[in-house]
């Protein structure tokens, strides 16, 4: 994924919520795809406060706080680094404004390593994500998702860049088959790139070399700097998912 951060979104109604926490909702199926994905940093707006039993209730937006901190949790995130904000999307509350009719909510705080934040509205939840540290001065590493054969470009390897900078004109490898070639050209969004730095996820036109030649999975890296090459042992994160 390219996203920095997950915003979860779960549903404070009567049965809504129950029906989203339970063994295969949706609520708990979306923060482990956030946490497999890599998106370490979490956001979770407890909506439809206005549609509670009683409306606004305070009792409610705790049960779910509790109930959510203890599932995600136990995915990997931590609670104490996860803003909690009860909101009304509907009615607008505690989205950009600080709601009248929840006078009881003292607001969110979050304590992380980076240092402290705290508020009451969603969009001040928002402004407090740290910017992720892109690791532009490590050698190139783009494992491969997908291969394309374009009409009137060739061969386009897409992926995300993880380390270091894709530039057109770097002469590139790819392990494990240790295929070099030149980039002709690097595009994001259907736009051309100078270079692309960690976090983008681009497609890049290569020289002579055929789709078949190239696969998912596959590593690209800088011929001139550190070029990818095989590892007697590595260190894996394994997620299964049932």
């Amino acid at each position: 994924s390219q996203a920095d951060c997950a915003v979860l979104i779960v549903a404070a109604g009567t049965g809504e919520f129950k029906a989203g926490i339970s063994k295969n909702g949706q609520t708990r199926e979306h923060a482990l795809l956030a946490f497999t994905l890599g998106v370490k940093q979490l956001i979770v707006g407890v909506n439809k406060m206005d549609s509670t039993e009683p409306p606004y209730s305070e009792a409610r937006f705790e049960e779910i706080k509790k109930e959510v901190s203890s599932y995600i949790k136990k995915i990997g995130y931590n609670p104490a680094a996860v803003a909690f904000v009860p909101i009304s999307g509907w009615n607008g509350d505690n989205m950009l404004e600080v709601s009248d009719k929840m006078t009881w909510f003292k607001g969110w705080n979050v304590e992380r390593k980076e240092g402290k934040a705290d508020g009451k509205c969603l969009i001040e939840a928002l402004d407090a994500i740290l910017p992720p540290s892109r690791p532009t001065d490590k050698a190139l590493r783009l494992p491969l998702q997908d291969v394309y054969k374009i009409g009137g470009i060739g061969t386009v390897p897409v992926g995300r860049v993880e380390t270091g900078l894709l530039k057109p004109g770097m002469v590139v490898v790819f392990a494990p088959a240790n295929i070099t070639t030149e980039v002709k050209s690097v595009e994001m969004h259907h736009e051309a790139l100078v270079e692309a730095v960690p976090g983008d996820n681009v497609g890049f036109n290569v020289k002579n070399v055929s789709v078949k030649e190239l696969s998912r999975g596959f590593v690209a890296g800088d011929t001139k700097n550190n070029p990818p090459k095989g590892a007697a042992d590595f260190t894996a994160q394994v997620i299964v998912l049932n």
